[in-house]
């Protein structure tokens, strides 16, 4: 069930599970992430799942409702989720200073949709798996929740697999190869990357490519 809030209400809370909104449904508010992971997927009809789009700490949970747009894909928590609603009109209309957050937050979504395309559509699972690692390292850490060379990382393998197009025993395999190597550390829902600049070749990024 979706979460309820008065419209009055600043904040809400989901558990894990519970959706943030549901495909097609007019959502009640936009959301600023605070604390918590929630997912952005798509089922076909066999039953298998793509997750599309990850939020993290300090994202804006969808910047496109701001325009009136009804979620094409539901969302749901994946861990305990505390957010900020934006309310806005049906109209789209939003408040001064939610605007140009709501704006950079589309920005930052496009681009890393782009990155999710190409890592999906040419990379090798290691490059995808170091991409992803990588890419949720550099988001934790531009929201101040990376300590050192560690951050939390709540994903399963499951979950993991629904992002990177694998199956969950190609995933443990290559998550194993990688610590074999060097490159990750994964130890009670933490990741620790001992070598960012050996992670990024693994991930096979440009020189100038930012992920956060």
């Amino acid at each position: 069930m979706l979460g309820q809030f008065a419209a009055s209400e600043t904040h809400c809370h989901f558990r894990p599970h519970q959706f943030l909104a549901r495909e097609d449904e007019q959502p009640d508010a936009i959301y600023r992430i605070d604390e918590g992971w929630a997912c952005r997927y798509r089922v076909l009809p066999d039953g298998r799942r793509q997750i599309t789009g990850l939020f993290l700490p300090g994202d804006i949970c969808e910047p496109h409702w701001a325009l009136g747009k009804r979620p094409s894909q539901p969302i749901v928590a994946l861990t305990n989720v505390r957010a900020t609603n934006l309310p806005s009109s049906p109209h789209g209309v939003l408040p001064a200073e939610s605007q140009q957050a709501c704006w950079k937050g589309l920005a930052d979504m496009i681009e890393r949709q782009t990155n999710w395309l190409v890592t999906l559509g040419r990379k090798t699972a290691i490059e995808r798996l170091a991409h992803l690692l990588l890419e949720l390292f550099e988001r934790m850490r531009s929201s101040g929740l990376s300590y050192g060379q560690q951050c939390a990382m709540p994903l399963t393998q499951m979950e993991i697999a629904d992002m990177t197009g694998l199956t969950p025993v190609h995933v443990n395999r290559t998550l194993q190869t990688m610590r074999q190597r060097g490159l990750v550390e994964l130890q009670s829902k933490w990741l620790r990357i001992p070598d960012l600049a050996a992670l990024r070749d693994a991930a096979a990024l440009t020189s100038n490519e930012v992920l956060a």
